[in-house]
């Protein structure tokens, strides 16, 4: 099967798709909006890989993409956010930081030695869902500010800093634990 026919790969194109309308939606005030694209977005993120498993689509496209598309989506939505005043410059910087880093390093070891095996760690799985917490809290509390969003947000923002910094220090340390190994030394 072609990987961009996959059902799979196209909710990720679908999801990207979706990336400048909300940013769009931020930018011109419609949050509501906003907020219904990014569940949608969410939604695509969930199935896709659901979708992977059982119809048995997995592609190396849809491994590459799939996890460029998340971070291409929620580091999108904190600088965006961040620009219309809703974030922190701290937790956008970090947030942007971690992932632009994880990224290039990631490139620089494909590049140079073909590692191309990056997973996940429980401290990345764990980032993810504290800045995806963090996003549906600060869209839904810029038009239903209840008491308990306010109290989420704060709380979701603050484990997404201490996770960002947590999980790209083991991501470091674990780039330099495999960059360490005979095999890898000697490969070079």
């Amino acid at each position: 099967m072609n990987a961009f026919r996959a059902t799979p790969n196209q909710l990720t194109f679908l999801r990207l798709c979706i990336i400048p309308f909300l940013v769009l939606a931020v930018l011109d005030g419609h949050n509501r909006t906003a907020f219904a694209l990014f569940v949608v977005a969410g939604v695509t993120d969930g199935l896709d890989g659901l979708l992977a498993r059982m119809l048995q689509q997995r592609t190396r496209l849809g491994q590459y993409l799939d996890p460029v598309a998340d971070k291409l989506l929620l580091s999108t939505l904190f600088l965006v956010l961040h620009h219309e005043g809703y974030i922190s410059r701290r937790v956008t910087v970090l947030v942007f930081g971690r992932d632009l880093g994880i990224l290039v390093v990631a490139a620089i070891l494909y590049a140079a030695m073909g590692i191309r095996d990056f997973r996940p760690s429980i401290f990345g799985k764990g980032n993810t869902l504290a800045q995806i917490i963090a996003l549906v809290t600060v869209l839904l509390g810029t038009f239903y500010a209840a008491p308990w969003i306010i109290f989420i947000r704060h709380w979701s923002l603050n484990a997404t800093i201490v996770l960002t910094v947590t999980s790209g220090l083991q991501y470091a340390w674990q780039v330099a634990k495999r960059l360490s190994m005979p095999s890898v030394a000697a490969s070079n």
